[in-house]
């Protein structure tokens, strides 16, 4: 049983080995392999991830099941608007898929923005997965971008929000 708490810096090796190896599962087949990996080398590595921790706005969380992270989720305020808050990861080891553990992570951070008005995720459009977990939690879609989780990424992503509170 996987427990939801906030990530500590000692987690961040342990985030960066679950980001990469759920971005391998699920995106090698769209983007290859090479690509998935320079990605996570950048956007995942441990002192990428520190700098989200260090956050102050922000809110990192892991499940943990006192051996292993099986999941993690950060969101923090978009720059600007108050009112909305970014999902700007919600990832679940490929091995505790479908156990409620990306659901307990996501309940989690509902509660953490009380001030907020709408949560916004971006979803790679052939992430038929993806889309239904966040279909199944209440987002819409609202939008596209060309450069998804950065600037000039290149790498298409579908808007999706969902009203809070």
């Amino acid at each position: 049983m996987f427990f939801v708490r906030s990530a500590s810096d000692k987690d961040m090796a342990a985030v960066s080995a679950l980001l990469g190896e759920t971005w391998h599962a699920t995106y090698d087949a769209l983007y290859g392999a090479e690509r998935v990996a320079a990605i996570t080398a950048d956007w995942h590595a441990p002192a990428a991830l520190k700098r989200q921790l260090a956050r102050p706005d922000g809110e990192f969380l892991v499940a943990d099941d006192g051996l292993r992270i099986g999941g993690m989720a950060f969101a923090a305020p978009v720059k600007g608007d108050s009112d909305t808050v970014q999902l700007h990861q919600l990832y679940v080891h490929p091995d505790f898929q479908r156990m409620g553990v990306g659901r307990d992570l996501f309940a989690e951070l509902e509660t953490c923005f009380p001030d907020a008005k709408r949560m916004r995720a971006e979803v790679e459009p052939k992430n038929i997965v993806a889309i239904a977990f966040y279909e199944a939690h209440g987002f819409t879609p609202v939008g596209r971008t060309n450069n998804c989780g950065a600037e000039e990424s290149a790498i298409p992503a579908l808007i999706y929000e969902k009203a809070l509170g």
